[in-house]
């Protein structure tokens, strides 16, 4: 990837005389930019373009040639890349359009540019896409209009976006908020280079801190991860936007789970995996991406305080925390009470109120300031100052304080909200603090920052997966009844409930009897996947003559709901005890293959849409964050009186899931346990009933 980059001399295919042609903006971007490599136009038509000797073609041109812009006709692209093959260029950029875009010819002609860089090597960016740019080499290789006048800041943010417009778009934004730079891309149609191949450059570096991405789909699953993690090792922090959707999990499959992969969510499970943050709107992307640039210290936990010169806008900013997930934990009593000796009127739990008497006592700030780390223990703090930053001599002397109280906390982090002028700005960020404009954009900008540092120390700790057990059975050729399904999944070391079927009831008899009252029955048919919406399941059997009825019952409602069905007789299954209900399910993405999904409510889950999602395999340290990830993770912990649930024992059968899943992915369309039923600590965890569906039954 290094000449896309780093060339010492580009050719520009197609190149124009006119600065205003598709084919002439690149090359004046490039002499007007002062990037001191060699220029090469080549264009058969003329002798000189823009001042500088033209070339026929790449290979009449005497010196090397490291990258080539492309810039003609569709039908012309592929012969250009074949003479820049020849003449050994090592990358090329292909702004033209009309290819696998508008399918046809075009899409055969695109794969005519895989082919070619395929067998030769030679790296290829696009079609239909706007370029490249280098801010310290001063390389424009695009024909955007942002990149006009250059004016771009070098800096440690590198982006990287599938979309030309947006990628032209985000350069704008960069420009207009003055963020400092390094690379920048955008890879079209992608029929060599791609998304993952840029993060994985991005993520070796040395002058990218920062990579912000904009991705609507991956085509390779183990490049995209491969770059992923290759980033988050590296310590880089990435900011994504996914946008678009696809097939992945949407057909109705006979299971939960397949409802509900959803390809958004899949991406979202994948993004937490490996660290990256998934950004809402642009502003947040680019928000995110300027907090990371900074020199600040990384938050050491999520406690957030908040000192403001408004009651209103503190408490705008409580709210926003709150629904971040940040800890607003208020002032320890004492400390609040030293913190009304300083301003009686002021309102000192957290948010801390300095009122607008701030004007008239500039040294409030840093008492307040001070009080809060050294009393609070807040690992972060955003102060909203209005429009304080307006005024340079007043800003001036609360920097001063600020950095008087930092310099006693070097590990906190901090952030200032407030209108300010760009010369006050410049001054903050200059000193390492960031300055947001807006209240909430600051929270949330905190948020991720806390997200950022729990993943750096999650990564660290993360354990490989379990192994899979030898004795492990493969998964059936055919959809099988819950008993056979739960045989092959206790057999991958998931823990599945005592259970016998019976075809007969006296059969169903010497079961109970054996496994002990009180039992569950249910329908044993692989034609009845979801037993429960015909009735197909009795709980808390307490004797043979309840067993007997319950069994004729079972019979008598699959026959009239479900007349085709097989029925291989009844499951009668010892009674588990009081737990939480859970789901545990895997889909296979045709992108990304068997993920794995987590849900609490059995069999509301559909109804709450309350699920994480993972690409398998993974060790225990993942399958916690799903389990954390989850709203409904509260009923684990233990509610009005109830134990807490056993969520070590859930953690190891996700895990190992997880394990039989990545292992069968080719033979498996999904997997559905549910209830996996989460016992009280200690007590372990049991599947209640399961399904699985082989890839042959698609």
């Amino acid at each position: 990837m290094d000449p896309l980059f780093h060339p010492r001399a580009i050719a520009i295919y197609g190149a124009s005389s006119d600065p205003a042609k598709i084919g002439g903006r690149p090359l004046d971007f490039l002499k007007s930019s002062g990037y001191e490599g060699a220029l090469y136009p080549i264009n058969p038509k003329a002798a000189t373009i823009q001042g500088l000797p033209a070339f026929a073609t790449a290979c009449a041109v005497p010196g090397v040639v490291d990258l080539a812009i492309v810039a003609v006709p569709a039908p012309a692209v592929l012969a250009a890349l074949q003479d820049c093959a020849a003449h050994g260029v090592g990358a090329a950029v292909v702004l033209s359009s009309g290819f696998a875009e508008v399918g046809g010819v075009g899409a055969e002609w695109q794969r005519g540019i895989t082919a070619l860089a395929r067998r030769t090597g030679m790296r290829v960016v696009g079609p239909n896409c706007m370029g490249v740019i280098n801010v310290r080499r001063r390389i424009l290789g695009t024909f955007t209009p942002s990149a006009a006048g250059f004016g771009l800041v070098p800096g440690r943010i590198s982006l990287v976006s599938q979309s030309g417009a947006f990628g032209g778009y985000c350069l704008s934004m960069i420009r207009q908020r003055g963020l400092g730079l390094n690379l920048w891309i955008t890879t079209g149609n992608q029929s060599d280079v791609d998304f993952a191949d840029c993060v994985a450059h991005f993520a070796q570096d040395g002058d990218t801190d920062v990579i912000v991405g904009y991705i609507e789909a991956a085509t390779d699953k183990v490049r995209l991860i491969a770059a992923l993690e290759l980033a988050r090792s590296n310590g880089k922090r990435i900011v994504l936007m996914k946008v678009g959707s696809s097939d992945a999990g949407a057909q109705a499959a006979a299971s939960h789970t397949a409802s509900l992969a959803g390809s958004d969510q899949v991406y979202e499970g994948l993004f937490r995996q490996y660290g990256a943050y998934r950004a809402r709107s642009i502003d947040e992307l680019f928000d995110v991406a300027y907090a990371c640039s900074l020199s600040a210290p990384r938050p050491a936990g999520r406690r957030l305080g908040l000192l403001t010169v408004s009651g209103g806008v503190g408490a705008l900013m409580a709210d926003v925390a709150a629904e971040c997930g940040l800890d607003v934990a208020p002032m320890p009593e004492h400390a609040q009470r030293r913190l009304k000796e300083i301003l009686p009127f002021c309102g000192p739990r957290n948010p801390v109120d300095m009122t607008a008497q701030l004007v008239n006592d500039l040294t409030l700030f840093e008492k307040n300031f001070q009080l809060m780390l050294e009393e609070g223990g807040y690992d972060l703090i955003v102060a909203f100052l209005s429009s304080v930053g307006q005024v340079l001599p007043l800003s001036s002397a609360l920097l001063d304080q600020l950095q008087k109280v930092l310099a006693r906390f070097p590990d906190r982090t901090v952030i200032v909200s407030m209108l300010a002028s760009p010369e006050v700005r410049r001054l903050y960020e200059a000193a390492g603090v960031m300055l947001f404009d807006e209240p909430t954009r600051a929270v949330r900008a905190a948020r991720a920052l806390a997200y950022f540092a729990e993943e750096a120390q999650r990564a660290r700790n993360r354990g490989a997966p379990p192994l899979l057990p030898a004795a492990a059975l493969a998964p059936p050729r055919t959809v099988v009844n819950e008993v056979d399904a739960k045989t092959i999944l206790a057999s991958a070391g998931i823990p599945v409930v005592r259970e016998l079927v019976a075809a007969t009831e006296d059969a169903g008899a010497r079961c109970a009897a054996e496994i002990g009252y009180p039992v569950v029955l249910k329908v044993a048919s692989a034609d009845i996947p979801h037993k429960s919406e015909i009735g197909g399941v009795i709980v808390g059997v307490r004797d043979e003559t309840g067993l007997r009825a319950a069994f004729r019952t079972l019979l008598q409602r699959a026959g009239q709901h479900a007349p085709q069905a097989r029925l291989d007789g009844v499951v009668v299954a010892r009674m588990a005890g009081k737990g939480v209900e859970t789901i545990l399910g895997v889909v296979c993405d045709p992108v990304f293959g068997a993920v794995v999904m987590f849900g609490v409510g059995g069999i509301f889950v559909e109804a709450f849409k309350d699920v994480a999602f993972r690409i398998a395999p993974f060790g225990v340290d993942e399958a916690r964050a799903m389990i954390a990830e989850v709203k409904g993770r509260i009923l684990l912990t233990g509610l009005r009186g109830q134990p807490p649930a056993d969520e070590e024992a859930l953690a190891a059968a996700i895990a190992a899931l997880s394990v039989y899943a990545a292992g069968h992915a080719d033979a498996l369309e999904s997997i559905d346990i549910n209830p996996f039923l989460v016992l009280p600590r200690g007590e372990g965890a049991l599947a209640l009933d399961a399904l699985i569906v082989p890839r042959a039954c698609e």
